[in-house]
């Protein structure tokens, strides 16, 4: 079939399975799978031109409410995260995406900046796993106890509650303030400032923007290396923020269309519907299945789709 805006011809059935595949892993630790759909687009069906990143935010759009469901469901979002991951991607999705039609139209430009964000964000999750920036104790225990209880709940047909034997919840929140906010995951209490996570957000937005997959998109792996939070709570706050701001990026592609003509940078409405309707499905079923997976299974996961990308784009932007 061809795809007009992208300037390709791929069977009909190729979209969906892919993004199926993809974000059924990717989820799991809170990243949507336009992660891997960029490269995929850009190296395997030949998509390059600015509109790639605009398909890519239109993907998330349809596919990330299922997920996010999922984790709402589960007791597992944490609002006060998620607003403030909006609050500051939001804006940097927007300046993104100008730098990406304005200075980077080219795509070996564009591949050379993208190995490089990946490449960095990929490095440090690898020392954080091989402990060469150990976590603490406490957040090892506590993500220990999480499993331990999973698997309880899952004999007592619990599941979906996420409740130990005295009830309370997995996720809880204790403060929320300009400053500061807190939560404890099963008993151990992790304390964040506020201002650090918006501007952490609001730069990671703008690099999401230029990179086409939404503010919250590669946010995940920062909260986990430098905030040191558990991933079973902030992947539904990272998914929720990349659906938003992928709203806004998708709109302000379209708006901004008309002022670049001999340029394509609006989304390709329907590629991008088909590899949403894909990862819809995965995201649902990657959310569902991530509570049985431990959590260094999905860093380390993580950490090698993010090394894989990053010198899959090296190779391509000096080949």
């Amino acid at each position: 079939m061809l795809f007009l805006t992208a300037g390709i011809e791929v069977a009909l059935w190729v979209p969906p399975l892919v993004a199926f595949v993809i974000s059924f892993f990717t989820s799991m630790g809170g990243v949507s799978g336009a992660f891997l759909l960029l490269p995929f687009q850009m190296s395997f069906l030949g998509y390059t031109t600015p509109s790639v990143s605009a398909t890519n935010q239109l993907f998330n759009i349809v596919a990330i409410p299922s997920g996010v469901y999922q984790y709402w469901k589960e007791c597992r979002m944490i609002w006060p995260l998620t607003w403030i991951v909006i609050a500051g991607t939001l804006p940097g999705v927007l300046l993104g995406a100008i730098v990406r039609v304005k200075y980077l139209p080219d795509p070996e430009q564009f591949k050379v900046f993208a190995a490089t964000v990946l490449l960095y964000i990929g490095i440090k999750m690898i020392n954080d796993l091989l402990g060469k920036n150990s976590g603490t104790q406490a957040k090892a225990q506590s993500e220990k106890r999480f499993q331990e209880i999973v698997k309880r709940c899952r004999v007592e047909k619990k599941i979906a509650t996420y409740s130990d034997p005295q009830g309370s919840s997995a996720v809880r929140l204790t403060h929320f303030n300009c400053r500061r906010f807190g939560y404890t995951f099963y008993d151990e209490q992790f304390d964040v400032s506020t201002w650090g996570v918006f501007s952490l957000s609001l730069i990671v937005g703008a690099v999401g923007g230029i990179y086409g997959i939404g503010g919250g998109a590669i946010i995940a792996p920062f909260f986990v290396t430098f905030f040191r939070l558990p991933i079973y709570t902030i992947a539904g706050a990272s998914l929720m923020g990349t659906f938003v701001t992928s709203v806004a990026g998708v709109v302000f592609y379209q708006i901004i269309a008309p002022f670049y003509p001999s340029m394509s940078v609006a989304p390709d409405w329907l590629l991008g519907i088909l590899f949403g309707l894909g990862g819809m499905v995965g995201m649902y079923l990657g959310a569902k299945c991530q509570k049985h997976v431990p959590a260094k299974v999905i860093k380390g996961m993580l950490a090698c789709i993010i090394v894989f990308t990053a010198l899959k784009y090296g190779i391509d932007a000096i080949l």
